[in-house]
């Protein structure tokens, strides 16, 4: 059978400071079990996304270890960036890959948020298939209000009491979002027009929430070091739809506004 193996794309709010980026993705350099596959930076989202895989205890301590690098070396209180963000560690999936289930995943994401709000005092949010009610299944309604806003936010203990750790938003490192989910494909289209409205309304009409694919989430963001707009893509589901079915649409509705398509990338890695 082999060894299980769980996929994790951990989100950290520091697109920019090179020396800070090397040393959060140390924590997963040579360390025996996990293996760091790719990692990303956009300036312009002011985030890193890193890409890795491992066995399920030495991938749970790279993650817990980076919570606390992170925790040392981002301060939200001076973050800025095109991405929604709340947390220095933003957000935090686990993916089945070899040999294990997403009930797996599940318990591996729990026992992270677990350790991070005790270790940490970081709360932690249970999302996608490991969410404790269906409003936090979705990472963009626990995320709304972003950093600056989750203090009072948390306020609603009804409504948004955190899974683990402190009551209250850590001072400079926010929450965090930690959970189990299926594949997801991070794509991101570039349109040549300077104007963000129309990637607004693009997202507006293809992502599912507004009416357009399944499994297709999406935002508008503006590419301030090119002065370019961007449509920001999550496909939850690439085989239900597909990378093109986004592709296609997209260039549909920027044909409509005048604009074209100019470029687009996958961030992170897509399965085989």
């Amino acid at each position: 059978m082999g060894n299980k193996l769980i996929e994790c794309v951990p989100n950290y709010s520091e697109g920019r400071d090179l020396e800070k980026i090397e040393k959060i993705v140390e924590c997963f350099r040579a360390k025996k079990g996990v293996r760091l596959l790719d990692y990303q930076t956009d300036p312009n989202h002011n985030r890193l996304v890193v890409t890795v895989i491992g066995e399920p205890e030495p991938l749970r301590d790279a993650v817990v270890a980076s919570f606390g690098r992170a925790v040392e070396l981002i301060d939200m209180t001076k973050h800025e960036g095109q991405h929604p963000r709340m947390g220095a560690v933003d957000v935090v999936p686990f993916i089945p890959c070899r040999n294990a289930t997403l009930e797996e995943a599940d318990a591996l994401a729990k026992e992270v948020a677990k350790t991070v709000g005790e270790q940490y005092g970081i709360p932690c949010f249970l999302y996608e298939s490991s969410a404790t009610a269906p409003h936090r299944a979705n990472l963009a309604s626990i995320r709304k209000g972003q950093f600056e806003g989750m203090a009072e936010k948390m306020q609603d203990t009804e409504k948004w009491a955190p899974d683990f750790g402190p009551a209250a938003p850590h001072p400079t490192a926010g929450v965090s979002a930690v959970g189990a989910r299926m594949p997801l494909v991070a794509y991101n289209v570039n349109l040549g027009t300077d104007n963000l409205e129309i990637a607004n309304q693009i997202a507006r009409r293809v992502r599912n929430i507004n009416g357009g694919y399944h499994y297709i989430k999406a935002i508008g963001v503006m590419l301030e070091g090119r002065n370019i707009a961007q449509v920001s893509m999550n496909l939850t589901n690439f085989e239900k739809t597909p990378i093109y079915y986004a592709v296609e649409m997209t260039r549909q509705l920027a044909d409509r506004y005048g604009a074209r398509i100019i470029g687009s990338e996958v961030v992170g890695l897509t399965p085989a």
